[in-house]
């Protein structure tokens, strides 16, 4: 991982928006998390064209499937020289550990835990009886047993999960700056509190996107972070 932690998410269908907002903040950046709208417009050619700017890509595709077909997407997404791929932790331990062994080592393969659009309530709905913190400890070391690099967590379950396994990859979305709109999700940080709390990398969309000066938002933000 590049020293920013700061992944800005190109939440958009549109390469070339895709393309000029990268392009706007990629000195303040230390990535570009490409998602399932982007994905499912422009396929593997869309993420080649943005990573062709040179910043590590996260591709956020959560995928959650049976074994061999996770596999199987895995090995047709292996070539895009990803930084990070993610799949649902729930798929369980032969999910995530096929997931591990199809994907080209160099990336970084990690567990979703809870969305950071849940709550312990929205939990509850699904059938999961434990509040939300113990639901991501449950399947981070799931992920960890399985063979993956790390999760997708709230900040609020980072320094938890931290603890309990030090050296792996902790990538944080939900993350807004002071004073801002939290939108849809419920368990948020600051970037500077995500940090401290053991993030390992930040994903930050609409704070950044949708400023009036996307560049001036990502460069405020990586200076609250030195």
């Amino acid at each position: 991982m590049r020293s920013n932690p700061v992944y800005v998410a190109l939440d958009t269908p549109d390469t070339s928006a895709a393309l000029d907002l990268a392009r706007r903040v990629r000195d303040h950046v230390g990535g570009l998390k490409l998602g399932l709208e982007f994905f499912m417009a422009q396929g593997p050619a869309g993420v080649r064209a943005v990573a062709e700017l040179g910043l590590p890509i996260f591709l956020d595709v959560k995928l959650h499937d049976i074994p061999n077909t996770v596999a199987g997407a895995l090995r047709s997404l292996s070539p895009l020289g990803l930084a990070i791929v993610n799949v649902h932790a729930a798929g369980g331990r032969a999910m995530m550990a096929a997931a591990r062994e199809a994907m080209d080592p160099a990336t970084k393969v990690i567990g979703v835990t809870v969305l950071t659009s849940l709550d312990d309530a929205d939990l509850a709905d699904t059938g999961v009886g434990d509040a939300a913190a113990a639901q991501v400890a449950r399947l981070a070391d799931l992920s960890r047993a399985a063979g993956l690099d790390g999760i997708v967590c709230s900040a609020r379950e980072a320094s938890m999960t931290r603890a309990r396994w030090p050296d792996g990859l902790f990538v944080v979305p939900g993350i807004r700056p002071a004073g801002s709109d939290v939108g849809d999700q419920k368990r948020v940080m600051t970037p500077r509190e995500a940090l401290d709390a053991g993030a390992s990398v930040l994903v930050i969309g609409r704070p950044i996107t949708a400023a009036p000066d996307p560049a001036a938002a990502a460069a405020a933000i990586a200076g609250s972070l030195v």
